[in-house]
């Protein structure tokens, strides 16, 4: 058999895995590889286009003159190997789909792309990498990520920082702006917003066109690949949103790929997205599988990311999720039972290789064991966001402080559920844009008032059961909403307020990481004791929280109105002395008090189903974080 030959079977046996959906590194022999045969140095070209009568690829190294490819086998796949080629070239397949109508299209599996407007793929493949990050990926299995802090900031890569000029940062610049300002913020992991190929800024990452490629108008792979290192050897994770759900309908890209419905549904009711304006993937489909899966794995196994955020997993587990008309399933019910097991063995397959990362579902809905194994029924997930959470705690602080004793359960009912799933608070991007104003424009009051309200907000989120997240610019009191199109208003840290504001997040987020009681136990209610959540006429939350030994354990005391509390008692389980770990409403922060409360000693006058009490004045509109000093009867 000719060597030629030997490499189709090859080829052959790879797109079977692939056609079964259970090629999960298909990303290694599907797009331009950079090899070796027969003794000649070239690229090889292979592309998934089951349908099409014929493909070529056309690129610089053809003087974009088609140059047909060969079927492998009855596979649906397509390889064609040159010498001609070189790396930075520009190329695309030009398919013939059967009938007979032909068209330019991007390479699915292209690992660069490209500046936009313009649209073709490019010629490249990556070296492997001798990474330099093995202490935090030892450290990362001394724990379980469940017992560990998770404090995450959300970023937008092109408008958290721009050159004087407005061009944006590089990889470069980042590595060396945001990861030593996340580390000093106290922050655990940067979260970036989507960092694929996509063609409209406005989308922010959500439509993509090249799922295999970092955005060429933000660097390429391989400084990706060296950020990540970098955050790790300073002690930061690194998470990126991603969107296997759905995926951009410009027509250069995946769209009817092989002039027919290849990645998406064949069912229109199924396969357009109404609200977003794109196309979803079809998720029954055994290639999509092998597609998707593979990428989840490319960016965990080759870019060391610590964990994905998948987004919109409500629109992969509804039939009705969209705006539209909708096909029923087999049953007539709503549910996607395709979307359904694709979670499931998505969820399965990154974790045999990649037990310690984190599967986050932005899932927005009351769908049940999100985060539950999936031998009881569940998705597989290991965190979700709390968006309900987020949707009453909002409400709440937006409201005069006035109303609040009649509107006291939103920001008790979350208690109620708090373990129900793996939780992170999130208070992300969606929640300052499109109108919906800046965090600090959203709190009633005065400017002092307004930031006393994002002081309590932060620490009463600090404080709730759940791993946390925030978006960039909620650090500094932000005055406008964001726009995807400017950075950060930085210049607000020339005023008053926002500096101590951005004092106190640093203060908040060191003390959440330094805290067993505030991380330990957020998926149980051991971690968790509510002392009130009746006193509704004076909007006072108290409750407890608790590490993994009863010995670790913080009192917190919310007080949601401008009202200072003086003589306020609640119930202590151990006898002895406590004091102030936290005053929301200390000068260095912005508030108005200069000296913190003096020790307290507990009083035999027991109270909220506790054996003992403390006594002290409650700040207006402020949180207090209570530690014990010295106490007796703990078990150590």
């Amino acid at each position: 058999m000719s060597a030629k030959m030997n490499i189709l079977k090859e080829l052959e046996k790879e797109m079977y895995l692939f056609n079964i959906g259970e090629h999960l590194e298909s990303y290694r022999f599907l797009g331009s590889k950079q090899r070796t045969e027969n003794g000649i140095e070239g690229w090889r070209f292979t592309v998934w286009a089951p349908h099409a009568k014929t493909v070529s690829v056309v690129g610089d190294f053809t003087e974009w003159k088609p140059v047909e490819m060969q079927k492998i086998g009855k596979t649906g796949g397509w390889s064609l190997f040159t010498e001609a080629a070189a790396q930075g070239d520009c190329y695309k397949y030009y398919i013939e789909d059967k009938n007979g109508k032909k068209k330019y299209k991007i390479d699915p599996y292209s690992f660069a792309y490209e500046v936009p407007p313009k649209d073709a793929s490019v010629v490249f493949d990556m070296p492997e990498k001798k990474w330099k990050d093995g202490r935090w990926a030892a450290n990362k299995k001394r724990k379980s990520i469940y017992q560990k802090p998770l404090n995450i900031y959300e970023v937008h890569f092109s408008s958290w920082k721009k050159h004087d000029d407005g061009s944006w940062y590089s990889f470069k610049d980042l590595a060396e702006t945001l990861i030593p300002y996340v580390k000093e913020m106290g922050y655990t992991h940067i979260e970036f917003m989507p960092l694929m190929e996509h063609p409209l800024e406005a989308s922010w990452g959500y439509q993509i066109t090249g799922y295999f490629a970092v955005a060429a108008r933000y660097g390429n792979l391989l400084e990706l690949r060296d950020f990540v290192e970098e955050a790790h050897k300073e002690g930061v994770g690194v998470i990126m949103d991603w969107v296997p759900g759905h995926f951009c309908k410009n027509d250069y890209a995946l769209a009817n790929f092989d002039g027919t419905p290849t990645f998406e549904y064949a069912d229109p009711n199924r396969a357009i997205n109404n609200r977003w304006g794109t196309l979803n993937f079809d998720l029954g489909k055994a290639q999509v599988h092998s597609f998707l899966i593979s990428n989840a794995i490319f960016w965990l196994q080759e870019f060391h990311f610590d964990g994905i955020r998948v987004d919109a997993v409500s629109n992969m587990l509804y039939l009705d999720y969209d705006e539209g008309p909708w096909t029923p399933n087999e049953d007539g019910g709503n549910d996607n039972r395709q979307g359904i097991e694709f979670l499931k063995k998505m969820n399965t397959k990154v974790f045999e290789r990649q037990p310690d990362t984190y599967m986050i579902a932005e899932e927005s809905t009351a769908w049940a064991n999100v985060t539950k194994p999936i031998e009881t029924g569940g998705l597989g997930f290991n965190y979700k966001w709390n968006m309900g959470w987020m949707n009453d705690t909002l409400r709440f602080f937006e409201m005069d402080p006035l109303f609040r004793k009649d509107n006291f359960n939103l920001i008790t009912f979350s208690f109620m559920y708090a373990f129900n799933e793996n939780f992170i608070l999130p208070i992300s991007h969606d929640e300052v844009v499109h109108g919906k104003q800046s965090l600090l424009a959203k709190m009633p009051g005065d400017r002092y008032k307004q930031f006393a309200g994002l002081r309590t907000l932060q620490a009463y989120m600090m404080a709730h059961p759940g791993k946390k997240l925030n978006f960039m610019g909620n650090e500094i009191g932000q005055f406008l909403e964001w726009r995807f199109y400017d950075q950060i208003e930085w210049g607000v840290l020339n005023n008053e307020f926002n500096p101590e504001f951005q004092h106190y997040i640093k203060t908040l987020n060191h003390l959440y990481k330094d805290s067993k009681a505030l991380h330990e136990v957020d998926d149980a209610n051991t971690g968790l004791e509510i002392l009130d959540a009746d006193n509704n006429l004076e909007s006072v939350l108290s409750f407890i929280r608790t590490g993994e030994k009863p010995r670790d354990f913080l009192i917190v005391v919310c007080n949601f109105t401008p009202v200072e509390r003086r003589n306020f008692r609640v119930g202590v389980p151990y006898e002895g002395h406590y004091e102030v770990l936290l005053n929301t409403e200390m000068k260095e922060f912005g508030g108005t008090w200069t000296e913190n409360l003096p020790e307290m000693i507990t009083s035999l006058e027991g109270m909220n189903r506790q054996p003992f009490s403390i006594e002290f004045t409650l700040p207006a509109l402020g949180v207090l974080f209570i530690k014990p000093k010295r106490v007796f009867g703990v078990n150590k």
